[in-house]
């Protein structure tokens, strides 16, 4: 993990924090020396990202609200680059990928694919590694939890996917609120 993807991922653990967070516990997570957090904060808040230092640790002082949405979709696997650098293009961040299997229920992975830099690494992963993508094990069809600034980026891409022919039909026996099943 180079310097941006670390402090990407940095800014998304307090963003997703309600309450503060130690730079001990941010240096285990990051696996980095707590000296690297203090000076990953800095270059954070001089690019105005509005964290407060507090005696318990860091945390965002009006994290961004973002909005979110669960894409279904369906295409090839050399169809995949051409899904993800369309919705980052359009704003959007994919927060996850998971498939719903009719035996083993809801298979989920952390994706945050936020930059075509992004991509490219996950990509080179999966072409290099021993492991093909989630999508596969259920003919193609999966799921995206999309995150964007706006629902107005929602639907640009929801339109973009649906132009692609990549957005796919909820079927009856899919469960409508996927979240709460995989909590439960």
């Amino acid at each position: 993990m180079n310097g941006e993807q670390r402090r990407n991922e940095l800014l998304s653990l307090l963003t997703d924090s309600r309450t503060p967070i130690s730079g001990a516990v941010l240096a285990q997570k990051l696996q980095v020396s707590r000296q690297v957090i203090v000076q990953d904060i800095a270059l954070l808040r001089a690019n105005g990202a509005d964290i407060l230092s507090a005696s318990r640790g860091y945390l965002m002082l009006h994290p961004k609200q973002e909005a979110r949405r669960v894409f279904k979709v369906v295409h090839t696997d050399a169809q995949t680059e051409e899904e993800l650098t369309m919705i980052v293009d359009l704003g959007g961040i994919v927060r996850d990928v998971f498939i719903y299997h009719r035996v083993y229920g809801i298979v989920c992975g952390e994706m945050k694919i936020r930059s075509r830099r992004d991509i490219q690494d996950f990509m080179e992963k999966i072409r290099t590694g021993k492991s093909s993508l989630l999508k596969n094990v259920t003919s193609g069809y999966h799921y995206h939890t999309i995150a964007a600034e706006d629902t107005q980026t929602l639907d640009a891409i929801w339109q973009k996917l649906a132009e692609k022919g990549m957005l796919a039909k909820l079927q009856e026996d899919e469960p409508v609120d996927f979240w709460s099943k995989m909590q439960g």
